[in-house]
């Protein structure tokens, strides 16, 4: 038997036992406690003698995270979701019965106390216990302090006990909530709509990507996950709705990553009578003050690197980066031939039919991405790699478009939307003539968007913001999957076929 299931064995028999004498291992009767970083706050500055004449006891409720005893007394480290306080717990002080049922208590086990404040011999603030009972019984051991849990794959899988020994890991994610607060107070200070669309769609729009499929069975009809909420977002625009937001989930059937998971969190806003260059300045404005807000300045670390986000940033067309950063000639390209040779010199999937614009596209991705460290707008794209797209006055080749990178990978793309129904609908034929019989999206033109544009969209501009990729950078995150609660994983145990 292995000592881990040793130890399970041993508590599943303390957990008999308790029951045989009548303690509920689960009982429902405690009483909202005040949290232990309220008590490190108003009282971390009270010496051992203020504190003696403090005459409030503490109710406390929480997990415990070490324990030592010695005979008729112990320390243990409680931990609630707001940080860790010390217990002292003494058999006169709380009486015989509770101490030996104390007595048969875990590192785990979920805990309340009740009791005064005072400063041990080394100075540490601690709650001498009058009462102590069991909140929750713990069957299973919480990995060694010291060691904790070292396999990232276990730690995504039990998350919870991955969040329970990593206070760094919680950070994060309170670091994620805050962001997302940030974001909605910055849109609906502005005058922005918060606002849903349909998650599942009976046509997949907004993006290129391949959707996840299910059935709806009453309608007898075939329905996908969302890869964009952008199409209904521009129906808003037809509607009336000038400045429109949404921040929710979006679904794509693709491989899984450092930089991708399979749902994921995107930010999509849409404005009316505005361009991607306006767009661009509002971007600059809203990183500033999430850096602002959690990092207190604008220059911060990221992985080694010194990230300075302060306005304006770096400002490049495509073309211009795949010449002076990729080192790509402007004659090479022009040359497709030469193009396709070399990407697949660089081991790059190609269909064989694509357009010059694509294989730039997929050139930039190789040689220009990785570099892009500081924040940079990367603008004016092929118009065959943005169907939904306005056209560049001066180069009709070319969308008013941009994407920003920042740490070497993408965090948005906007551009100005196409709003003319006769060349949007163009677009959407060529293409689903370019995505082949091989493609697993149906070759479905959105009729209902079209009619909508027919009905009338002002001038306006979007942009979709990756929020994961933002929590990695403001959190210091290597990998997406540090940044959400519950990556997509393979079951336990099965392997691919």
């Amino acid at each position: 038997m292995s000592d881990e299931s040793l130890v399970i064995k041993q508590r599943r028999e303390k957990a008999e036992q308790l029951e045989k004498d009548n303690i509920s291992l689960y009982p429902n009767d405690v009483k909202t406690p005040e949290s232990t970083a309220t008590i490190h706050r108003l009282y971390d500055s009270y010496d051992a003698e203020a504190l003696e004449k403090v005459p409030d006891s503490f109710r406390l409720a929480g997990r415990i995270m070490s324990l030592r005893r010695f005979g008729k007394a112990a320390f243990l480290h409680l931990q609630d979701s707001s940080g860790q306080l010390q217990v002292h717990v003494r058999r006169d002080m709380v009486g015989t019965e509770a101490y030996s049922l104390f007595k048969k208590f875990d590192i785990g086990d979920l805990i309340e106390v009740k009791g005064r404040l005072f400063r041990t011999r080394v100075g540490e603030l601690t709650v001498s216990a009058e009462t102590i009972g069991l909140a929750t019984k713990s069957l299973k051991p919480l990995p060694e302090k010291y060691h904790g849990i070292k396999d990232k794959e276990i730690r995504y899988r039990q998350r919870y006990v991955d969040l329970i020994m990593n206070q760094e890991v919680r950070e994060v994610f309170r670091t994620r909530s805050r962001l997302v607060q940030i974001l909605r107070e910055y849109f609906t200070s502005h005058g922005f709509l918060e606002v849903e669309t349909p998650m599942m769609q009976s046509i997949v729009g907004g993006a290129t990507a391949r959707p996840f499929t299910t059935h709806h069975n009453a309608l007898g009809m075939d329905l996908y996950l969302r890869i964009a909420p952008e199409l209904y977002l521009k129906r808003l625009l037809v509607g009336g709705f000038d400045k429109v937001f949404e921040l929710g989930r979006n679904f794509r059937n693709e491989g899984i990553s450092i930089q991708h998971n399979p749902e994921f969190t995107m930010l999509e806003f849409y404005e009316a009578y505005v361009t991607y260059k306006d767009l661009m300045m509002r971007t600059e404005k809203l990183f500033s003050r999430i850096a602002e807000e959690i990092k207190g300045k604008t220059v911060f670390s990221y992985q080694g690197c010194t990230m300075n986000l302060t306005p304006p940033w770096r400002r490049m067309t495509l073309e211009e980066a795949l010449i002076e950063i990729g080192q790509v000639s402007k004659k090479d390209l022009e040359n497709r031939k030469g193009l396709v040779e070399r990407l697949k010199a660089l081991g790059a999937p190609l269909k064989g039919n694509e357009k010059t614009g694509k294989l730039w596209t997929k050139l930039f991705d190789l040689l220009v991405e990785p570099k892009l460290i500081q924040p940079t707008f990367i603008s004016h794209y092929p118009i065959d790699v943005s169907p939904l797209a306005r056209e560049n006055q001066e180069n009709p080749e070319v969308t008013d478009r941009f994407e920003l990178f920042i740490g070497g990978r993408e965090i948005a793309n906007a551009f100005s939307e196409l709003n003319d129904p006769r060349k949007q609908r163009q677009r959407f034929e060529e293409q689903i003539a370019g995505r082949g019989d091989d493609d697993e999206v149906p070759p479905e033109l959105d009729e209902d968007f079209i009619r909508a544009l027919e009905v009338g969209m002002p001038p306006a501009a979007g942009e979709g913001i990756g929020v994961d990729r933002v929590v990695m950078l403001f959190t210091d995150s290597p990998s997406i999957r540090d940044v959400i609660l519950f990556p997509q994983l393979r079951p336990e145990g099965r392997v691919s076929g």
